[in-house]
């Protein structure tokens, strides 16, 4: 998300660093290049506008002139105003009322909603320790409520018991009657997508509404329909009243426009980022490292947090006593790459460095990707047991064995060997500096001589 904007702003930025001064034309001249990568990212116009003068605001002032770096200046100034237009601080969901309380999903058909709700309920699950109730309202789309039940019986949470030729409202009130009886904490209400301009669905969600009265109603939106996206934002709280957004694909989004006009547009907080197709890959949308992130500023707190929940403590741990030992070997290596990938794969984790926007397009002309990270495991998971603990069994024979075993060269195995035995020396030498140490010298090894 953001490769698009963040690149052009990062170039923007590389010419006003390092200035001993900026004149009031200076500043004006970045503002223009700003404005157009702003409304190139689809952010819409009224948002580019209002940013833009405020940033100008700031910008000419004495501030900026007095600055002993004026180029950082300005760029502080950007950041702290893609922060305000994000939204200033995180909007936790609303979690203050007496059990059963409800949450109604509502959207477009097509935006990812029941998945999104799927998510929703694991994140209650997990991280606040609510017993949820999951409600498909949908009778309209085939199978629609079929799909929740499976994706509860994935995740072990329970659905309300599908009734044929039920309507919304009489399900509504059957699940409000079921959630006593079992003692639920949240029903989530997944509706059945609708257009805006669809009179009558909208006022039966209206009804809804009024009859489950919802401690929070969230629209769910594809980021990648960019503006349009915005716009149906603007309708849904028009007719029906909001209280969040969750922007979904926003993996698959490069631009990010309307991530950042839906706030400024709705006056409705972005609650979560769906982030990939699984269950577990919804983010909490926080406003200050989604700016950084933009800026090309990294976001390392999300990187480690986003490594303490993908990595496995007591393997870590184990790993960490093997490397002190000075025993590494190609077992551990794949294992080090698959936690990689749990963790979001390459570009998921180049995502939160700081300054990787810059050789992003050089890495992908090298084919620094998560495909290599897939053919490294292969290439490894083709050899035996013992080939992996000693690598030096693998002869010319052994390496054209395991190169058609997993598809690729005998090339391709040989320089997986001669990273492997760069990453084992490192890992002898940092043996001492634990788990971060571990963590960031791997993915230098990794990046640096593939």
């Amino acid at each position: 998300m953001f490769q698009t904007l963040s690149q052009r702003l990062t170039g923007i930025f590389e010419k006003l660093r390092g200035r001993g001064f900026l004149n009031e034309d200076d500043v004006n001249a970045a503002l223009r290049e700003i404005r157009i990568a702003l409304l190139e990212a689809d952010v819409a116009l009224p948002v580019v506008k209002q940013f833009i003068e405020q940033v100008r605001g700031k910008a000419v002032g004495q501030e900026v002139v007095r600055s002993i770096a004026p180029g950082q200046m300005v760029i502080k100034i950007v950041h702290d105003y893609l922060i305000e237009m994000l939204g200033s601080t995180i909007e936790p969901l609303n979690l203050a009322a007496t059990s059963p309380f409800a949450y109604l999903i509502v959207g477009l058909q097509g935006s990812g909603k029941t998945t999104t709700t799927a998510k929703l309920a694991r994140y209650l699950t997990e991280k606040q320790n609510k017993k949820v109730l999951l409600v498909s309202l949908d009778v309209y789309r085939p199978a629609a409520q079929h799909q929740l039940e499976i994706l509860g019986q994935q995740l072990q949470i329970p659905s309300l018991e599908i009734i044929e030729a039920q309507k919304p409202l009489q399900i509504a009130e059957r699940a409000l009657q079921e959630a006593k009886r079992q003692g639920t904490d949240v029903i989530l209400f997944d509706t059945a997508g609708r257009l805006h301009i669809d009179e009558e669905l909208m006022n039966e969600v209206v009804s809804l509404k009024k009859l489950i009265q919802p401690l929070e109603t969230i629209l769910v939106a594809d980021a990648m329909t960019g503006q349009d996206a915005v716009t149906i934002a603007g309708q849904f709280q028009t007719q029906v009243g909001l209280t969040g957004l969750i922007l979904t694909r926003v993996d698959g989004d490069s631009r990010g426009g309307a991530a950042l006009s839906m706030r400024t547009v709705t006056r409705c907080p972005i609650k979560f980022l769906g982030v990939g197709e699984k269950t577990n890959e919804l983010e909490v949308f926080q406003p200050d490292r989604i700016a950084s992130r933009i800026l090309d500023m990294g976001d390392i707190v999300s990187l480690v947090e986003r490594a303490s929940e993908a990595v496995n403590q007591e393997d870590a741990e184990k790993l960490a006593k093997k490397m002190q030992k000075g025993h590494f070997d190609l077992d551990d290596m794949a294992k080090h790459l698959e936690q990689m990938m749990k963790m979001g794969g390459l570009s998921g984790l180049l995502s939160f460095l700081p300054g990787v926007g810059k050789i992003k397009d050089k890495m992908q002309e090298a084919g620094l990707d998560d495909r290599l990270v897939h053919r490294q495991i292969a290439i490894v998971k083709s050899m035996t047991i013992k080939e992996r603990r000693d690598y030096r069994l693998l002869n010319a024979s052994r390496k054209r064995r395991v190169a058609m075993g997993c598809g690729q060269t005998v090339a391709d195995v040989n320089r997986l060997l001669k990273q492997f035995q760069q990453m084992q020396t490192m890992m002898k030498q940092m043996g001492k500096l634990g788990q971060k140490g571990f963590m960031r010298q791997g993915l230098r090894g990794l990046l640096g001589r593939s």
